[in-house]
């Protein structure tokens, strides 16, 4: 009976809707399809999508822009297929609404497959593996290339042609197309080269004089890698610069545990001389020195006694450097030394004399590789070891200054 009723109601609906002018009928139509499509948007965004929004991932609103632009497209449906069906509308309004509509489906279609693969890659940089092969590189391609196919299928939209007549005409244009994705195809492989040769990743320490980097990897793109310097600046290098050009990474340093000290002490050659018995025997008061010191007293006697035949000249004779025992100290201190590791390399050498004296190099590693430790252990290891060479009867060189130079008009 109820069915019966609302069909006889919708009879005369319609032969109401049939008896009203052309232009009446035509704002009708126009507006139950506004209606339309608003109503499916309402349920589409205010309903179902508030619903399922407590179930999406709360630690990204990527992924609820993508379904929204996915949800556009319904609504969008509606307006197309149903223009064709509003009585009165001439044949080229037809056409112009239902191809913008097609047009900006492909575009909300497009959109939110674009959100959706920069969703997956913040997905993927959640995982621990993604410092040491990021995919955003990948990532960017493919959204060339869905963007790249969306303008395709919008342009044949718009000129009522096949997207097949588009592509066909792409191979008379792949030189400019090359030329214009020149940086493109460069950075993407470059960024297959520094991934699969695992040549950088974000949050090493990276040092390229020629770009001003010098800091730590906050992002790699397919087109640019950031890197935040110390001061705290940002600089945008070129994917395929990394891979052309040449840069020095710090990682194998922040991985091995231990960060290198090399650093010299100059001595001024005109206080290098040798040590007399009774110096070398107040020497010993240096707890680290007294193993040094017999040992290398009885290599040198015995030395003496057999190559000297009993020749008392003191000019053919070994004898004991102050420089030389510094050195011995320094080297015998650093190996004592409770932030200074044994596992690498340790050696005290001297290097060639030139115009700034003599210099005695400090080559050894810190058992740690945070900078402000490592500065404060260096300057601590350097702190004393200025203050012990005056110990030794030696001088540091140090070039004159207007103090010394006031001292010598002093003088006269």
């Amino acid at each position: 009976m109820r069915s019966s009723y609302i069909a006889l109601l919708m009879e005369q609906l319609l032969a109401l809707f049939a008896s009203q002018p052309i232009w009446v009928q035509s704002i009708i139509g126009a507006a139950a399809l506004l209606i339309a499509s608003l109503a499916v948007n309402f349920i589409l965004k205010d309903v179902i999508l508030r619903i399922v929004a407590p179930y999406l991932d709360k630690q990204s609103d990527t992924i609820d822009t993508s379904a929204t632009w996915f949800a556009t497209v319904a609504p969008l449906l509606v307006v197309s297929n149903g223009i064709g069906l509003v009585p009165g509308l001439p044949e080229w309004a037809v056409e112009l609404i239902s191809d913008v509509s097609q047009s900006i489906i492909v575009l909300s279609i497009a959109m939110g497959i674009v959100k959706a693969l920069t969703y997956l890659n913040e997905v993927y940089e959640r995982r621990p593996q993604a410092k040491n092969r990021p995919i955003k590189g990948y990532l960017q391609v493919v959204k060339i290339l869905v963007l790249c196919g969306a303008a395709i299928i919008l342009i044949s939209i718009l000129i009522n042609e096949s997207p097949l007549l588009l592509l066909s005409g792409l191979g008379a244009i792949t030189a400019v197309l090359l030329l214009v994705f020149k940086d493109t195809i460069l950075s993407l492989v470059a960024s297959v080269q520094l991934s699969t040769n695992d040549m950088l990743r974000v949050g090493d320490w990276i040092t390229m004089t020629s770009m001003g980097a010098d800091g730590t990897v906050v992002d790699i793109s397919l087109h640019t890698v950031k890197v935040q310097n110390f001061d705290m600046t940002i600089v945008s290098i070129p994917t395929h610069r990394l891979v052309s050009d040449s840069y020095q990474n710090w990682r194998g340093m922040a991985e091995s545990g231990g960060r290198r000290i090399k650093r010299a002490l100059n001595i001024d050659q005109n206080s290098v001389r040798f040590l007399s018995d009774d110096e070398v025997l107040d020497l010993k008061k240096f707890k680290m020195l007294k193993s040094y010191l017999a040992d290398k007293r009885e290599e040198i006697a015995d030395w003496n006694a057999k190559e000297l035949g009993g020749e008392d000249a003191p000019v053919n004779a070994r004898r004991l450097t102050n420089l030389g025992t510094l050195r011995a100290y320094v080297d015998a201190y650093l190996r004592w030394h409770p932030r200074i590791s044994n596992d690498f390399t340790l050696m005290v050498r001297q290097l060639a004399p030139g115009p700034q004296g003599v210099s005695l190099e400090l080559y050894c590693f810190t058992d740690t590789t945070a900078w402000e430790v490592y500065e404060g252990i260096q300057a601590d290891i350097f702190d004393h070891l200025i203050a012990i060479v005056p110990e030794f009867d030696l001088s540091l060189f140090q070039e004159p200054s207007g103090s010394d130079y006031a001292k010598l008009l002093d003088q006269r």
